[in-house]
């Protein structure tokens, strides 16, 4: 498995990280017992994959509960990475909240600090008062690096003139590319890049029929925008499918091509993707380690236009 320094000065992780919204039992799929859930995040960490994000908000504090078990008597072989959420599903982004919502998180947890503490998404108040709440943090050793998710560029400078960005986690995949500009701008700046949703929601991985599209039971039935929207869905599925012809020349599947491509963009320094199956997990794992040459990217690249 691949590893990168995270950012300018952050800690180097896995390529590959490991998503734990699914972990919290997040409007994705059938749930899983407790037991199933702390397994498959051991598994991960046994595959190479040495980083975990998860979030107060996912399954309601769920999430970091079954991580905190999954990392007992393992927390120096691993870097958690969690986010404070805006109201009313979070704690909030006042500085109060803030300081609050980190308390949770350790307590839930059970580590006596957070690795990297990250701002979830932009709310209502104002940037630079969450981000001094979080510099704050920072400096009383709660979290050792801070970063934002979901964040645009000029909220990113707002930060900057109060503290460094550790990092930002955009969503970025082959099938939605909106933010690879500002991830080659983090990069350029030293600040570390994990984008979520590197398998467009399993879209990539090469799983799905036409027949399929529709009847997860879960939030991608009811995608309106996105990978799983109407008006998208035939022409993802093609990609998908042109993918398929360079993954098998690899011998890779086209999941562990996604997320190797993804890590070769500039910028990016890791993708997080979960799983709650131990063999996806393993797949996954796996990619950290497949390397593309710059032909196979350009290749990729022709068929993504």
């Amino acid at each position: 498995m691949e590893r990168r320094r995270l950012g300018a000065s952050g800690p180097e992780i896995s390529v590959i990280g490991y998503g734990a919204w699914e972990a919290g039992g997040t409007s994705w799929g059938p749930n899983e017992s407790d037991e199933a859930v702390v397994d498959a995040i051991r598994s991960a960490l046994d595959a190479g994959i040495d980083w975990i994000d998860t979030a107060e908000v996912y399954g309601v504090g769920a999430s970091e509960r079954l991580v905190g078990r999954a990392i007992a008597g393992r927390r120096d072989d691993v870097v958690i990475a969690t986010k404070v959420g805006d109201r009313p599903d979070g704690t909030g982004f006042r500085p109060d909240e803030v300081a609050r919502a980190c308390d949770g998180s350790l307590e839930r947890l059970g580590v006596d600090h957070i690795d990297l503490y990250q701002v979830h998404w932009k709310g209502d108040v104002p940037v630079e008062e969450t981000w001094g709440a979080m510099a704050a943090l920072q400096d009383a050793g709660k979290a050792r690096w801070i970063g934002v998710s979901n964040y645009e560029r000029e909220d990113i400078e707002r930060c900057l003139a109060e503290r460094h960005v550790d990092s930002l986690q955009p969503e970025f995949s082959m099938l939605d590319r909106t933010n690879a500009e500002l991830i080659r701008w983090c990069g350029e700046r030293g600040i570390g890049v994990v984008s979520y949703g590197p398998l467009a929601y399993g879209m990539l991985t090469g799983r799905f029929t036409r027949d399929d599209i529709g009847r997860f039971g879960d939030w991608r039935d009811e995608q309106t925008e996105g990978v799983f929207a109407p008006d998208a869905v035939e022409r993802n599925l093609a990609a998908v499918e042109r993918l398929r012809g360079i993954a098998e020349r690899l011998g890779a599947t086209t999941g562990q091509v996604a997320l190797a491509w993804n890590v070769r963009q500039p910028g990016v320094t890791s993708a997080i993707a979960g799983s709650r199956s131990r063999g996806h997990i393993r797949e996954n794992a796996e990619a950290g380690s497949l390397q593309l040459d710059d032909a196979t990217v350009a290749e990729i690249d022709a068929l993504l236009d």
